[in-house]
């Protein structure tokens, strides 16, 4: 009989990679959405694969909808990927920011302790959550000190930590991966990625592209190496945490470089700092030590920054 997954936040990126995944793989799966005016508009992404998916109607901020849906599923696997992301907009909206990622995580994990104690859960923790910590080595890993500096990052070390105790106190079988910045084609336009190689793509130069801190570096990977971390981590033995990462870190200018060049354009030209896009506290350097999972999940990347702006340009 095939596994049964559930997936909160199946309509976003990940949900979308993950679920694609799953169905190769014979998965019955299973994905929570909310309900909108716009049937299409409730599906996001995922409403390519909507034929080889059932959707339950519910929202994870609502215990009692959880409840249900777990109840009614019973699932093998379950996998949080829902969560207000956007870290700029965390510090504009902070109280929903903390009732999506850090209560609805826990009104998961509760709902499994009562309805579906053997499910595997996967929450999806962020490298948000270490702030400006680094290590000597210039690297954050499983063990690196985490002090966030933004609500996004604060909610979901909540929901992070929760994992901890519900595996520790109740015996659920419950993993974070500790996804850096991973990115791919089907990212939300409102995200600074995708936002310049749109820009880039479209090929409307009348105006400037305006960005925030192009200082900042990040670890970027591709979302659809990232989403096999996560499957990965609930074919183990033993619940763990592990950092999805590429160990490689670039900067926004060094992204703005990579995307222009691809045209032959010189991103100087066509790309100015304004402080509308400016964070309140910013992460400055992420930088993740993934050898945890490599060594234990087997776990490799396919893609670097490169092959990951080709395929966002390309798709």
């Amino acid at each position: 009989m095939s596994k049964k997954a559930l997936i909160f936040g199946i309509t976003g990126q990940d949900g979308y990679y993950l679920s694609k995944l799953l169905i190769e793989k014979g998965y019955d799966v299973h994905g929570v959405i909310r309900r909108h005016s716009n049937h299409q508009s409730e599906l996001g992404l995922v409403g390519q694969l909507s034929g080889s998916i059932t959707f339950e109607y519910g929202d994870l901020t609502d215990a009692t909808s959880v409840d249900t849906i777990v109840h009614k599923v019973k699932p093998d696997e379950t996998y949080n990927l829902a969560a207000q992301s956007h870290v700029k907009v965390s510090f504009d909206v902070p109280g929903y920011t903390g009732l999506v990622n850090a209560m609805g995580a826990l009104n998961i994990m509760e709902s499994l302790r009562k309805y579906a104690p053997t499910s595997k859960f996967y929450q999806a923790s962020t490298s948000e959550m270490f702030g400006n910590v680094v290590d000597e080595d210039g690297f954050q890993r499983e063990n690196t000190q985490m002090r966030p500096v933004s609500p996004y990052g604060v909610s979901k070390l909540f929901a992070h930590q929760m994992v901890s105790i519900y595996r520790k106190q109740y015996n659920l079988f419950a993993c974070s991966g500790i996804l850096f910045n991973h990115e791919s084609p089907k990212r939300g336009d409102n995200f600074v990625t995708k936002k310049i190689v749109n820009y880039v793509r479209n090929g409307d130069f009348s105006q400037k592209l305006e960005l925030g801190n192009l200082d900042a570096r990040r670890d970027w990977g591709h979302a659809e190496d990232y989403v096999y971390g996560m499957w990965l981590m609930l074919q183990q033995d033993t619940p763990d945490d592990y950092v999805l990462s590429t160990g490689t870190t670039y900067s926004i200018t060094d992204f703005l470089t990579m995307a222009f060049t691809k045209k032959g354009l010189d991103w100087k030209d066509y790309v100015v700092s304004v402080e509308k896009y400016q964070r309140p506290e910013d992460v400055h350097h992420l930088k993740g030590d993934s050898t945890k999972a490599r060594t234990v999940l087997g776990w490799l990347p396919k893609h670097n920054l490169q092959s990951l702006i080709d395929d966002m340009m390309e798709n």
